[in-house]
């Protein structure tokens, strides 16, 4: 996945180069859809783990670490943050409940400093703000993947999105 991406991904390259067959491959993970699940849950994994170290490295400023943790995974695994996005599960299919629980990780990590930004007795359901804030940096960041925002001639995207989440923090703790 992080070589060729999402759209020229394979399944039968991927046995391929662990040594097994094909029919090994979706007897272990179920089907091509169970296997692209838990190659983003694992990519999940990676991009919590790199907020964490971004926040143990930046502790002074963890709102910022966030964004610029997030924007500096995309980036140096643009193929695989990509396709995060691009998979989309079959009419009816659901992950399974590990998967869930690796992608809950990185919410959880946003979630926690949110709520250690916005005071003890806010009324916001910190959940959904989290996510709609997790949005917000996303547009940025998948702008500059895709090199959109250039074209914008926006020259600060990390420093526009960090902006943005600081500008609605703001409104919340008054």
């Amino acid at each position: 996945m992080a070589e060729v991406g999402y759209a020229r991904f394979s399944g039968r390259e991927v046995a391929k180069r662990a040594g097994y067959s094909v029919g090994t491959i979706y007897n272990v993970f179920g089907s091509l859809e169970g296997l692209l699940a838990a190659i983003n849950t694992h990519t999940f994994g990676l991009w919590a783990a790199r907020l964490e170290q971004e926040m143990a490295d930046n502790s002074a400023d963890r709102i910022a670490s966030l964004v610029r943790g997030y924007f500096g995974f995309a980036l140096d695994n643009p193929n695989c943050w990509s396709a995060i996005y691009e998979h989309k599960l079959p009419q009816g299919a659901q992950l399974s409940e590990k998967d869930m629980e690796g992608r809950a990780r990185l919410t959880q990590i946003v979630e926690n400093e949110v709520a250690a930004a916005l005071p003890a007795d806010t009324a916001i359901d910190i959940a959904r703000y989290a996510r709609s804030l997790i949005a917000g940096v996303h547009g940025h960041c998948s702008y500059v993947v895709s090199g959109s925002f250039a074209l914008l001639d926006e020259t600060d995207p990390i420093g526009s999105a960090l902006a943005r989440v600081r500008e609605s923090l703001a409104f919340h703790q008054n």
